[in-house]
């Protein structure tokens, strides 16, 4: 073999083992991270079970259900209401709890969802398959999606005043959002911001009302 032809092995050898070396197999097999963004867009849910740990303090870490109010029930604190908070919010209610009540100075509380709630949302009206939807649990959806998830609308849905009504945990709290999901379907102009950006939580009712021929 040649001096140049030798040399030119050992250098695409030498490259060929360097490159082994900078990117492992294991490496390039590996799964994506999870989206860290779940944990903040989750929101806690009636009769979630919730492992709430305050760093450097055992004996005021415990697993706690979510009570019909919204409440979970700590040591020295008492109730804290974390439904519809997430689990970050969560997180400094209590903390804020035992800091405002002078137990702990700086405390750090970290919260896991033990068990989830079963999360639903009922999709009525003119829509090809009305039924119950389950919620992703740890990620979100939004009206259009739980309206395509149902078959999508009826020839005879108004699609452009789609209802949403929530209620909140203790019955009263009651609100109503309209969405003109037939506009963010076909793309026009004057769906609004709030139609594309509404996400459903668990109990919602989805109304799709029937058009006026």
């Amino acid at each position: 073999m040649r001096p140049l032809h030798r040399t030119i092995l050992c250098l695409l050898g030498a490259i060929g083992l360097a490159a082994s070396w900078t990117v492992p197999a294991a490496a390039q097999d590996a799964p994506l991270q999870p989206d860290s963004r779940k944990a903040l867009l989750y929101r806690i849910a009636i009769t979630d079970s919730l492992r709430v740990a305050v760093f450097g303090e055992d004996d005021l870490s415990r697993v706690s259900r979510v009570d019909a109010r919204g409440m979970i029930n700590l040591p020295l604190i008492g109730e804290v209401k974390v439904f519809g908070l997430t689990l970050r919010e969560a997180e400094q209610a209590i903390a804020n709890a035992y800091r405002d009540g002078r137990y702990l100075r700086n405390p750090q509380v970290t919260i896991n969802v033990e068990v989830y709630a079963i999360r639903e949302i009922s999709v009525q009206g003119q829509v090809k398959n009305p039924q119950r939807v389950v919620l992703p649990a740890e990620s979100t959806m939004t009206v259009l999606e739980a309206v395509t998830k149902c078959g999508g609308f009826t020839d005879t849905a108004k699609g452009t005043e789609v209802r949403v009504t929530r209620i909140g945990p203790d019955g009263k709290d009651v609100k109503v959002f309209i969405v003109d999901v037939e506009s963010l379907i076909k793309g026009k102009n004057k769906a609004k911001a709030d139609d594309d950006s509404l996400l459903l939580q668990p109990g919602d009712i989805v109304y799709v009302p029937e058009r006026i021929i």
